[in-house]
């Protein structure tokens, strides 16, 4: 099974630092593209163009993007990292529910799963049993 790393990313596609810089160099997300799935990555906004932080209200539209796209794609599974919880500044309370409704192809990331836990949703931790993903590896076609 196909394993993509789901990361936090800004609307320019400047994967620069954190996990979208890790995108970039080791899974194939593609510097100047902001959202969706790049190379094995997918990419979910969590600030603008210029690096501010998005509203939350924004931030839970891309993530629901990403969920109906994982929805849509059980052959593949997801390594979701702390998406938002990084550069972006929000917390793991914030950010953790968006991830409620995520299908079983979704690893998320520790921190997610035992805050979901508290509220009473069991999700599966990443990274995936086979999250050995090779850089430079073609890109997917959907």
């Amino acid at each position: 099974m196909t394993t993509i790393y789901v990361f936090g990313s800004n609307r320019a596609g400047r994967h620069g630092k954190g996990d979208a810089l890790t995108a970039r160099l080791r899974h194939g997300a593609i510097y100047g593209q902001g959202e969706g799935l790049q190379g094995r990555s997918y990419g979910i906004p969590t600030k603008d163009g210029f690096l501010r932080p998005l509203s939350l209200p924004d931030v839970a539209q891309g993530v629901a993007r990403f969920l109906a796209f994982a929805h849509a794609h059980p052959e593949l599974t997801f390594d979701v990292q702390g998406v938002g919880c990084g550069l972006a500044g929000f917390l793991t309370a914030q950010i953790a529910p968006l991830f409620s409704d995520a299908p079983p192809n979704c690893y998320l990331e520790p921190r997610f799963v035992a805050h979901l836990r508290d509220l009473g949703v069991e999700k599966k931790a990443g990274p995936p049993p086979s999250a050995q993903v090779d850089a430079g590896q073609a890109t997917l076609d959907f």
